[in-house]
């Protein structure tokens, strides 16, 4: 029999990365498969946690199926991206038009969009470390190079206009800002964000503006949106429902683009011609973006005292406050928490394999820190989606697997059998 050569994955997914879903997932399954009951504490998924979409939503959506079984126009229905334009009208974006929207299969696909738009081979973009990972995998695929900025983790976890001004080059061609912030849960307060919007300025970088969780803040924060600080940048800014209105498996997002249109028209024309090639957004989800962005926002009750995620968020960090060695900071924003564990206490040589071994000895799931392109060891990120009782009980988990690991490893380092 003629042997033939093995087929392969392409040159172009080396050094691409997506560690949220990987080995640790992987393993999870095995795990499930095998009759083990696991905590998921890893995906910013809020359906399996009980937070339900509004009924309104639903009900618009279903009302309008009979119409949505065609294609729509590429950019998405015209009353959806008015509904977008409207919102940043109210944000401050008096001059937002339905032509500066284009919707999509959640943020994810309109970030590939954009990057893929944008770069060339060897072009740069700089994405904040710790990342949201799919802002350095989309731009390692496109063939452009990821530069992570350092987010600093004793000054809130905000990130430092000189440090990512220290990092542009003739190739970098824009500045990513994730906003509220995951992992870390920070909310960049505005006179940061003026302070990298002036970086974007100066050395005419395209700004993009990650904001899905802008709804989702607690106590004093408030998410400024870059765009009404830029009106001179060109700005693109993503958000959609997958957070604040619970329908994450809708896939539905859009982008709201701004400032210097007139330095980007070939730009743009090449990010309509990206719209065009993937035919349209999702049409069903489409028609739950006018009735989610007007009218009551049903996420207020979540994020005030006595809401499920305010009361969440701060359980679970003052019960991981508690375990020796253990040092977060608290969320102001999104669905996560960013712990460190001191290395003194903790010598973790792969976090990777810490985390596996949690998952295995106490089948409590987390993603490790450098799944978010963070630049050491010592950092895992849980969400605090479970109910209370639920959070409490993970974490006196994760306190024994400490204890255990505290007093069975020193100076070594865990690893995977």
């Amino acid at each position: 029999m003629e042997e033939f050569e093995e087929f392969t994955q392409a040159d172009k997914l080396r050094g691409v990365r997506y560690d949220v879903r990987g080995p640790i997932a992987t393993e999870a399954a095995r795990l499930e498969a095998a009759g083990h009951r696991i905590t998921k504490l890893n995906i910013g998924n809020l359906a399996p946690f009980g937070f339900e979409a509004p009924d309104s939503i639903l009900v618009d959506m279903i009302k309008n199926l009979p119409t949505a079984q065609g294609y729509s126009d590429s950019q998405g229905i015209y009353s959806a991206r008015t509904a977008v334009a409207q919102y940043y009208q109210t944000r401050g974006m008096k001059e937002a038009d339905v032509d500066d929207v284009i919707l999509g299969n959640g943020v994810s696909e309109l970030i590939t969009m954009v990057l893929q738009t944008m770069l060339n081979p060897g072009d740069e973009v700089l994405i904040p470390a710790p990342d949201y990972p799919l802002w350095t995998a989309v731009t390692t695929l496109c063939g452009g190079r990821p530069v992570h900025y350092i987010c600093d983790e004793q000054n809130k976890w905000y990130p430092d206009a000189e440090e990512i001004e220290s990092k542009i080059t003739d190739r970098t061609k824009a500045l990513v800002i994730i906003n509220p912030n995951n992992p870390t849960g920070a909310v960049y307060p505005q006179e940061v964000l003026e302070d990298l919007v002036d970086v974007a300025r100066r050395h005419n970088l395209m700004l993009l503006s990650d904001e899905i969780y802008e709804k989702i803040t607690y106590d004093d924060a408030e998410t400024v949106n870059v765009c009404t600080l830029a009106e001179d940048v060109f700005t693109i800014t993503f958000s959609g429902l997958s957070k604040t209105w619970r329908v994450a498996g809708f896939r539905s997002g859009w982008i709201y683009i701004s400032g210097a249109k007139h330095l980007a028209k070939n730009y743009l024309e090449g990010l309509n011609l990206m719209s065009n090639l993937r035919m349209c957004p999702n049409v069903p989800a489409q028609h739950a973006i006018q009735t989610a962005l007007g009218g009551y926002q049903s996420i207020d009750e979540f994020i005030q005292p006595g809401g499920r995620l305010y009361e969440q968020r701060n359980v679970a960090h003052q019960l991981l406050s508690e375990i020796e060695g253990v040092d977060v900071h608290q969320a102001d924003g999104a669905l996560y928490l960013f712990p460190r564990l001191d290395p003194e206490i903790y010598p973790i040589e792969s976090d990777e394999a810490f985390v596996i071994e949690l998952l295995r000895q106490q089948k409590i799931l987390v993603s490790h820190g450098r799944a978010f392109n963070w630049i050491d060891d010592n950092h895992f990120r849980l969400v605090t989606l479970p109910a209370v009782e639920e959070l409490e009980e993970a974490i006196a988990g994760i306190a024994d697997f400490l204890a255990g690991y505290r007093d069975a490893v020193s100076p070594g380092a865990v690893g995977v059998d």
